[in-house]
């Protein structure tokens, strides 16, 4: 079933509240969507969040990687072999991660219904529902504990909230979220890079004497040092879960090789989509490493697609899609839905995306 068209649109939403890390801060969520269209009328969908300080794509770049390289050469490609067509999207472009993952997800949307089976059970099917985190970004140590309280009250269980500043400060915004939840909701702290490696050994350290309960750490270090990662994996008792250190199949490999971290983040904007993903879930599996599921700040195409690929894969332990909770609406319709924070996947076939609604057409 031959590739007929394949078409771009943009959706602009705004978040309810301002996302800040320790590397940016966010009002607005731009994506590009992809809509791929077959010979008999059947559509895929994907779509490409840019994330500039974390994978280097923008919104100029993703559209220039779609449209120059990408597109012109799958028009006309046969989606039943999807495996030269996935071939192709990540021989096409170096890089450009995002772009890449908008035209995966939408070759593996169109691969589900070719098969009239939802993604999560062509690929697996070991669950379909879970229950994700929700992210507290970085503010002052009360505003953080109060909104931590508010998610708790909206029955989230497992808060992952965003450090990396001022490690001074961040001892003091986890003892306050920690006071303010109590002890049965799970803390999991990301960095983003935020710290080195002495400084994160101190900062971590320091939570265990004090009896925090931290499930994990994300990221501590910079992204590109493993051997720094490695120092502080091999030096606390929390779990280290390594998330910018790893984008291909080929960073796995090196972080795995030498138990640089003790869990491994995938997301589909760094990976380039669900082909690369899986590659690095298998990898992980094999050593005995479980991993996490995350996502940019993305509308509910990929996080349908991201929620399908968790769905599939029993080794895929944690889930971080957060993302629909944090916008102001949704213009997405199906895919996934949600019951507090549990995530139910569409038995439709494919992703199950039924609708999109505000797509402005380029």
């Amino acid at each position: 079933m031959k590739i007929t068209s394949i078409e771009i649109g943009k959706l602009t939403i705004p978040l309810i509240k301002p996302f800040k890390t320790a590397l940016r801060v966010l009002s607005v969520s731009e994506t590009y969507v992809i809509k791929v269209t077959l010979e008999n009328g059947m559509v895929g969908w994907g779509a490409a969040s840019p994330t500039a300080v974390i994978t280097g794509d923008t919104l100029g770049s993703i559209r220039g990687a779609l449209t120059e390289v990408l597109i012109p050469q799958l028009v006309g490609a046969d989606v039943e072999n999807y495996e030269s067509i996935l071939t192709k999207i990540n021989a096409g472009v170096v890089r450009n991660s995002s772009a890449r993952a908008a035209l995966d997800m939408a070759v593996y949307d169109l691969v589900g219904k070719l098969h009239n089976a939802p993604l999560y059970k062509f690929l697996g099917g070991h669950k379909n529902s879970f229950e994700t985190d929700i992210t507290v970004s970085v503010n002052s140590p009360k505003e953080m504990a109060d909104d931590a309280r508010k998610f708790v009250v909206d029955k989230f269980s497992t808060l992952k909230l965003k450090v990396g500043i001022d490690s001074t400060v961040d001892i003091q915004r986890v003892k306050g979220i920690r006071e303010a939840v109590g002890p049965s909701i799970k803390i999991r702290l990301d960095a983003n890079q935020g710290w080195t490696a002495k400084e994160a050994i101190r900062v971590i350290t320091k939570m265990e004497d004090m009896g925090l309960a931290i499930e994990l750490v994300e990221q501590p270090v910079k992204a590109h040092d493993i051997d720094g990662l490695k120092y502080v994996t091999d030096r606390v008792l929390t779990p280290i879960l390594a998330d910018e250190s790893v984008f291909s199949p080929e960073d796995a490999f090196r972080v795995l090789q030498i138990r640089a971290a003790d869990i491994i983040n995938i997301k589909l904007m760094k990976a380039g989509g669900i082909y690369n993903a899986l590659k690095i879930n298998a990898m992980a599996e094999t050593c005995g490493v479980e991993c996490m599921i995350g996502c940019m700040i993305e509308n509910k195409i990929g996080i349908a697609a991201a929620a399908h690929l968790a769905g599939a894969k029993k080794n895929i332990t944690r889930m971080d899609l957060d993302a629909p909770f944090l916008l102001a609406h949704e213009p997405v319709e199906g895919g996934i839905s949600f019951d507090g924070p549990r995530i139910i996947l569409s038995d439709a076939p494919g992703l199950g995306i039924t609708a999109v609604h505000t797509l402005e057409a380029l």
